[in-house]
């Protein structure tokens, strides 16, 4: 077993094994979860056919400059806001060159909330080859820092079988 729960394992599982199915390449682009979806990705022993890479995009000017984020976006909206999850997972996809990418971007907390982004609210995207990203929004509340970074991973799994599994 590895560090992740079952169900995270399991998630990770599928989602690698829709991918060789489909004999796509998938890459993350992370800021809230600093890197936990590639590493219960990575948890799975032979993952690297099919996982590319992770990007680690936690400040603004990461978003921007590793993966394209546009600064308008970013002034517009916020880091923390459907159209920079959308434009992180479309970023990823191209410059990645993956089929598919999930991104996340949230409040973990315990700080850095306000009335119109709570701690625990985190937005996701995934992207395709076809360059369409779906957008999800969760309010998991305040429930620790750890445990809103552990169920974004679990959400981010599921949207990524989800979108394989069409």
């Amino acid at each position: 077993m590895g560090i992740f729960s079952n169900e995270i394992e399991t998630l990770a599982t599928d989602v690698l094994e829709k991918c060789r199915q489909r004999k796509w390449q998938l890459a993350t682009a992370e800021s809230c979860t600093g890197g936990l979806i590639g590493g219960a990705l990575t948890d799975i022993a032979g993952s690297s056919d099919v996982f590319d890479r992770g990007f680690i995009t936690y400040s603004n000017k990461a978003k921007a400059r590793v993966i394209g984020v546009s600064t308008e976006i970013l002034r517009a909206h916020g880091a923390v806001s459907e159209e920079t999850a959308r434009e992180m997972a479309l970023g990823a996809l191209k410059t990645a060159g993956a089929d598919i990418t999930v991104a996340v971007t949230g409040i973990a907390g315990p700080g850095g909330g306000g009335p119109d982004k709570p701690v625990g609210l985190v937005h996701f995207a995934v992207a395709t080859e076809e360059g369409i990203a779906e957008h999800r929004k969760m309010e998991y509340g305040d429930i620790g820092r750890s445990e809103v970074r552990l169920a974004t991973v679990k959400t981010a799994l599921e949207m990524l079988r989800d979108a394989l599994s069409r």
